[in-house]
Protein backbone atom coordinates (compact mmCIF):
# COMPACT_ATOMS: atom_id res chain seq x y z
CA UNK A 1 0.00 0.00 0.00
CA UNK A 2 1.11 3.65 -0.75
CA UNK A 3 2.09 4.99 2.45
CA UNK A 4 0.14 8.33 1.58
CA UNK A 5 -2.66 6.25 1.33
CA UNK A 6 -2.00 5.20 4.87
CA UNK A 7 -2.31 8.74 6.10
CA UNK A 8 -5.19 8.34 8.77
CA UNK A 9 -4.44 4.76 10.13
CA UNK A 10 -3.29 4.38 14.16
CA UNK A 11 -3.08 8.47 14.69
CA UNK A 12 -5.45 10.08 13.46
CA UNK A 13 -8.18 7.03 13.70
CA UNK A 14 -6.77 6.06 16.67
CA UNK A 15 -4.72 8.23 19.54
CA UNK A 16 -6.20 11.38 18.31
CA UNK A 17 -10.12 10.26 17.53
CA UNK A 18 -9.69 8.30 21.13
CA UNK A 19 -8.61 11.20 22.86
CA UNK A 20 -11.00 13.48 21.35
CA UNK A 21 -14.29 11.17 22.65
CA UNK A 22 -12.35 10.32 26.19
CA UNK A 23 -12.05 14.43 26.19
CA UNK A 24 -15.56 14.82 25.58
CA UNK A 25 -16.38 12.71 28.09
CA UNK A 26 -14.15 14.18 30.61
CA UNK A 27 -15.66 17.73 30.15
CA UNK A 28 -19.11 16.75 30.68
CA UNK A 29 -20.36 17.64 27.48
CA UNK A 30 -21.25 13.72 26.32
CA UNK A 31 -21.09 11.51 28.93
CA UNK A 32 -18.62 8.04 28.16
CA UNK A 33 -20.01 4.38 27.58
CA UNK A 34 -19.99 3.43 31.42
CA UNK A 35 -17.72 0.53 30.37
CA UNK A 36 -15.10 3.41 29.55
CA UNK A 37 -14.82 4.90 32.80
CA UNK A 38 -11.90 3.42 34.30
CA UNK A 39 -9.93 4.08 31.08
CA UNK A 40 -10.71 7.41 30.70
CA UNK A 41 -9.79 8.04 34.11
CA UNK A 42 -6.09 6.16 33.28
CA UNK A 43 -5.79 7.96 30.01
CA UNK A 44 -6.49 11.19 31.00
CA UNK A 45 -4.54 10.98 34.45
CA UNK A 46 -1.38 9.92 31.38
CA UNK A 47 -2.30 13.11 29.13
CA UNK A 48 -2.22 15.39 31.67
CA UNK A 49 1.13 14.43 33.67
CA UNK A 50 3.01 15.95 31.22
CA UNK A 51 3.87 19.29 30.75
CA UNK A 52 3.04 21.11 27.02
CA UNK A 53 4.19 23.85 25.41
CA UNK A 54 2.18 24.06 21.92
CA UNK A 55 5.19 25.53 19.57
CA UNK A 56 2.37 25.80 16.63
CA UNK A 57 -0.91 27.56 17.46
CA UNK A 58 -2.45 30.70 16.03
CA UNK A 59 -5.00 33.42 16.83
CA UNK A 60 -7.10 35.82 15.20
CA UNK A 61 -10.62 37.39 15.32
CA UNK A 62 -12.16 34.93 12.73
CA UNK A 63 -10.84 31.26 12.30
CA UNK A 64 -8.67 30.79 15.11
CA UNK A 65 -10.61 32.32 18.23
CA UNK A 66 -8.37 32.52 21.36
CA UNK A 67 -11.39 31.25 23.38
CA UNK A 68 -11.32 27.72 21.34
CA UNK A 69 -7.45 27.81 21.92
CA UNK A 70 -7.69 28.05 25.91
CA UNK A 71 -10.82 25.59 26.00
CA UNK A 72 -8.27 22.58 23.93
CA UNK A 73 -5.24 23.73 25.99
CA UNK A 74 -7.19 23.35 29.41
CA UNK A 75 -8.45 19.58 28.28
CA UNK A 76 -5.46 18.76 27.63
CA UNK A 77 -2.84 20.42 30.00
CA UNK A 78 -0.92 22.37 27.29
CA UNK A 79 0.61 25.60 29.64
CA UNK A 80 1.28 28.10 26.85
CA UNK A 81 0.60 28.49 23.52
CA UNK A 82 2.81 30.09 20.76
CA UNK A 83 0.41 32.27 19.11
CA UNK A 84 1.12 33.87 15.95
CA UNK A 85 -1.87 35.42 12.77
CA UNK A 86 0.07 35.14 9.73
CA UNK A 87 0.39 36.65 6.71
CA UNK A 88 -2.20 34.63 4.28
CA UNK A 89 -0.68 32.89 1.49
CA UNK A 90 -0.83 34.47 -1.80
CA UNK A 91 -1.23 37.98 -0.43
CA UNK A 92 1.59 40.56 -0.60
CA UNK A 93 1.73 41.46 3.09
CA UNK A 94 2.68 44.77 2.90
CA UNK A 95 3.71 46.37 6.15
CA UNK A 96 0.08 47.51 7.38
CA UNK A 97 -0.97 44.13 7.16
CA UNK A 98 1.53 42.75 9.43
CA UNK A 99 1.55 45.54 11.90
CA UNK A 100 -2.36 44.56 12.50
CA UNK A 101 -1.87 40.92 12.40
CA UNK A 102 1.10 41.14 15.48
CA UNK A 103 -1.19 43.69 17.37
CA UNK A 104 -4.23 41.43 17.34
CA UNK A 105 -1.43 38.76 19.11
CA UNK A 106 -0.12 41.59 21.59
CA UNK A 107 -3.76 42.06 22.62
CA UNK A 108 -4.07 38.38 23.27
CA UNK A 109 -1.07 38.03 25.51
CA UNK A 110 -2.07 41.18 27.33
CA UNK A 111 -5.72 39.77 27.70
CA UNK A 112 -4.85 36.11 28.76
CA UNK A 113 -1.16 36.75 30.37
CA UNK A 114 1.38 33.89 31.18
CA UNK A 115 -0.65 31.90 28.21
CA UNK A 116 0.07 33.06 24.92
CA UNK A 117 3.85 33.73 23.42
CA UNK A 118 3.45 35.40 20.98
CA UNK A 119 5.31 35.19 17.69
CA UNK A 120 6.39 37.71 15.41
CA UNK A 121 4.96 37.84 11.46
CA UNK A 122 6.71 39.89 8.79
CA UNK A 123 7.68 39.76 5.10
CA UNK A 124 11.37 40.48 4.16
CA UNK A 125 10.62 42.59 1.37
CA UNK A 126 9.81 45.24 3.12
CA UNK A 127 12.98 44.64 4.72
CA UNK A 128 13.16 48.46 7.18
CA UNK A 129 9.74 47.95 8.30
CA UNK A 130 10.34 44.33 9.38
CA UNK A 131 13.28 44.38 11.32
CA UNK A 132 12.06 47.48 13.17
CA UNK A 133 8.57 45.43 13.11
CA UNK A 134 10.91 42.95 15.43
CA UNK A 135 12.36 45.68 17.47
CA UNK A 136 8.67 46.93 18.31
CA UNK A 137 7.30 43.59 18.92
CA UNK A 138 10.21 42.50 21.51
CA UNK A 139 9.59 45.67 23.47
CA UNK A 140 5.86 44.32 23.78
CA UNK A 141 6.73 41.31 25.00
CA UNK A 142 6.59 38.86 21.52
CA UNK A 143 9.57 36.41 20.95
CA UNK A 144 10.58 34.58 17.61
CA UNK A 145 9.02 34.61 14.31
CA UNK A 146 6.41 32.69 12.77
CA UNK A 147 5.02 31.31 11.12
CA UNK A 148 6.16 32.81 8.41
CA UNK A 149 4.80 31.82 5.55
CA UNK A 150 5.50 31.95 1.05
CA UNK A 151 6.39 35.70 0.36
CA UNK A 152 9.88 34.82 0.58
CA UNK A 153 11.50 32.00 0.71
CA UNK A 154 13.98 31.35 4.04
CA UNK A 155 17.19 31.12 2.05
CA UNK A 156 16.43 34.18 -0.36
CA UNK A 157 19.23 36.76 0.86
CA UNK A 158 16.50 39.32 1.45
CA UNK A 159 16.20 37.03 4.71
CA UNK A 160 19.58 37.35 5.79
CA UNK A 161 19.56 40.83 7.85
CA UNK A 162 16.12 39.11 9.65
CA UNK A 163 17.95 36.10 10.16
CA UNK A 164 20.97 38.11 11.95
CA UNK A 165 18.90 40.17 13.91
CA UNK A 166 17.40 36.99 15.12
CA UNK A 167 20.61 35.57 15.84
CA UNK A 168 21.31 38.81 18.14
CA UNK A 169 18.24 38.12 20.31
CA UNK A 170 18.33 34.08 20.43
CA UNK A 171 14.84 34.12 18.54
CA UNK A 172 13.56 31.03 17.28
CA UNK A 173 12.34 31.41 13.28
CA UNK A 174 9.48 29.28 12.49
CA UNK A 175 8.29 29.27 8.51
CA UNK A 176 5.66 26.61 7.01
CA UNK A 177 6.53 23.86 5.05
CA UNK A 178 5.30 22.58 2.05
CA UNK A 179 2.10 20.40 0.86
CA UNK A 180 3.04 18.14 -1.91
CA UNK A 181 2.92 14.43 -2.81
CA UNK A 182 6.82 14.38 -2.66
CA UNK A 183 9.85 16.35 -3.15
CA UNK A 184 9.57 16.26 -7.32
CA UNK A 185 5.49 17.06 -7.19
CA UNK A 186 4.18 19.55 -4.75
CA UNK A 187 0.22 20.34 -4.84
CA UNK A 188 -1.17 22.42 -7.88
CA UNK A 189 -2.26 25.56 -5.42
CA UNK A 190 1.35 25.36 -3.58
CA UNK A 191 2.54 29.00 -3.47
CA UNK A 192 5.14 29.79 -5.84
CA UNK A 193 7.84 30.59 -3.00
CA UNK A 194 6.95 27.97 -0.43
CA UNK A 195 10.23 27.13 1.48
CA UNK A 196 11.26 23.24 0.29
CA UNK A 197 13.56 21.26 3.23
CA UNK A 198 16.24 21.88 0.85
CA UNK A 199 16.22 25.51 1.39
CA UNK A 200 15.98 25.22 5.25
CA UNK A 201 19.30 22.96 4.56
CA UNK A 202 21.16 25.76 3.14
CA UNK A 203 19.95 28.45 5.48
CA UNK A 204 20.69 26.67 8.40
CA UNK A 205 24.18 26.05 7.14
CA UNK A 206 24.92 29.08 6.64
CA UNK A 207 23.70 30.24 9.97
CA UNK A 208 24.54 27.76 12.36
CA UNK A 209 23.99 29.60 15.06
CA UNK A 210 20.49 30.30 14.14
CA UNK A 211 17.62 28.70 15.44
CA UNK A 212 15.16 27.45 12.81
CA UNK A 213 12.06 25.34 13.29
CA UNK A 214 10.64 23.51 10.41
CA UNK A 215 6.85 23.68 10.48
CA UNK A 216 4.09 20.51 11.10
CA UNK A 217 5.42 17.40 9.42
CA UNK A 218 1.79 16.46 9.36
CA UNK A 219 0.65 18.96 7.49
CA UNK A 220 0.98 17.16 4.51
CA UNK A 221 4.83 17.34 4.07
CA UNK A 222 6.81 14.61 2.49
CA UNK A 223 8.04 14.08 6.16
CA UNK A 224 10.12 11.12 5.25
CA UNK A 225 11.93 13.09 2.87
CA UNK A 226 11.96 16.28 4.80
CA UNK A 227 13.28 14.20 8.24
CA UNK A 228 15.88 12.83 5.63
CA UNK A 229 17.13 16.12 4.29
CA UNK A 230 17.44 17.41 7.60
CA UNK A 231 19.11 15.02 9.32
CA UNK A 232 22.37 16.81 9.84
CA UNK A 233 21.48 19.87 10.34
CA UNK A 234 21.39 20.27 14.02
CA UNK A 235 20.11 23.88 14.24
CA UNK A 236 16.53 22.82 12.89
CA UNK A 237 13.87 21.32 14.95
CA UNK A 238 11.16 19.98 13.61
CA UNK A 239 7.79 20.36 14.69
CA UNK A 240 5.24 17.32 14.34
CA UNK A 241 1.57 19.13 14.20
CA UNK A 242 -0.53 18.83 11.45
CA UNK A 243 -3.94 17.14 10.59
CA UNK A 244 -2.02 14.39 8.35
CA UNK A 245 -0.70 12.33 11.06
CA UNK A 246 0.27 9.39 9.53
CA UNK A 247 0.80 6.39 11.49
CA UNK A 248 5.11 5.65 12.15
CA UNK A 249 5.44 9.46 11.43
CA UNK A 250 7.03 10.55 15.30
CA UNK A 251 8.57 7.27 14.87
CA UNK A 252 10.52 7.82 11.80
CA UNK A 253 11.00 11.54 13.00
CA UNK A 254 12.31 10.15 16.05
CA UNK A 255 14.80 7.33 14.28
CA UNK A 256 16.02 10.11 12.02
CA UNK A 257 16.57 13.83 13.78
CA UNK A 258 17.17 12.28 17.36
CA UNK A 259 14.61 13.29 20.51
CA UNK A 260 16.63 16.37 20.95
CA UNK A 261 15.39 18.25 17.90
CA UNK A 262 11.52 16.95 17.81
CA UNK A 263 9.12 19.90 18.77
CA UNK A 264 5.47 19.58 19.87
CA UNK A 265 2.48 21.31 17.95
CA UNK A 266 -0.88 21.42 17.13
CA UNK A 267 -1.55 23.45 14.37
CA UNK A 268 -5.25 23.53 15.48
CA UNK A 269 -5.58 19.92 15.31
CA UNK A 270 -5.68 19.58 19.57
CA UNK A 271 -6.65 16.28 19.90
CA UNK A 272 -4.46 14.84 16.24
CA UNK A 273 -1.38 16.79 18.02
CA UNK A 274 -1.24 14.69 21.29
CA UNK A 275 -2.59 12.02 20.37
CA UNK A 276 0.21 11.10 18.05
CA UNK A 277 2.75 11.43 20.42
CA UNK A 278 0.96 8.65 22.67
CA UNK A 279 0.65 6.20 19.42
CA UNK A 280 4.49 6.78 19.12
CA UNK A 281 6.52 4.36 20.22
CA UNK A 282 8.38 6.72 23.12
CA UNK A 283 9.81 6.67 26.28
CA UNK A 284 8.42 8.86 29.52
CA UNK A 285 11.88 10.45 28.82
CA UNK A 286 11.07 11.06 25.10
CA UNK A 287 7.72 12.25 25.40
CA UNK A 288 8.21 15.45 28.00
CA UNK A 289 11.65 16.30 25.60
CA UNK A 290 8.89 17.14 22.73
CA UNK A 291 5.86 17.97 24.84
CA UNK A 292 8.09 20.53 26.46
CA UNK A 293 11.82 20.46 27.06
CA UNK A 294 13.46 21.20 23.69
CA UNK A 295 11.09 24.10 22.96
CA UNK A 296 11.62 25.53 26.42
CA UNK A 297 15.38 25.61 26.57
CA UNK A 298 15.11 27.11 23.40
CA UNK A 299 12.97 29.71 24.74
CA UNK A 300 15.13 30.56 27.64
CA UNK A 301 17.85 31.52 25.38
CA UNK A 302 15.81 34.29 24.53
CA UNK A 303 15.26 35.25 27.76
CA UNK A 304 11.79 33.56 28.42
CA UNK A 305 11.88 31.51 31.46
CA UNK A 306 8.66 28.94 31.79
CA UNK A 307 10.50 26.11 34.00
Amino acid sequence: MNRRKFMTDTVTSGAGLMLGSLLMGSTGREAPPTDTGARTRDFMQEVLKYRKIDAHAHADENQYKTEVNLDFADRLGIDKLMISNFVRPFSEGRPDDFRSKNNFIIKCMKEHPGRFIGTVALNPAFQKESLEEIDRCRDAGMTGLGELYNQVKIDDPLYYPVIEKCIDLNWNIMMHSPVGHSRVKLYPTEPRNISLPEDFARIAKRYPEALFQFAHIGGGIDWEYACKVLKNVPNVFIEVSGSNNAAGMIDFALQYVGEDRLVFGCDYSFYQGVGQLFSANLTDAQRRKIFFENIAKRLKKAGIHVD
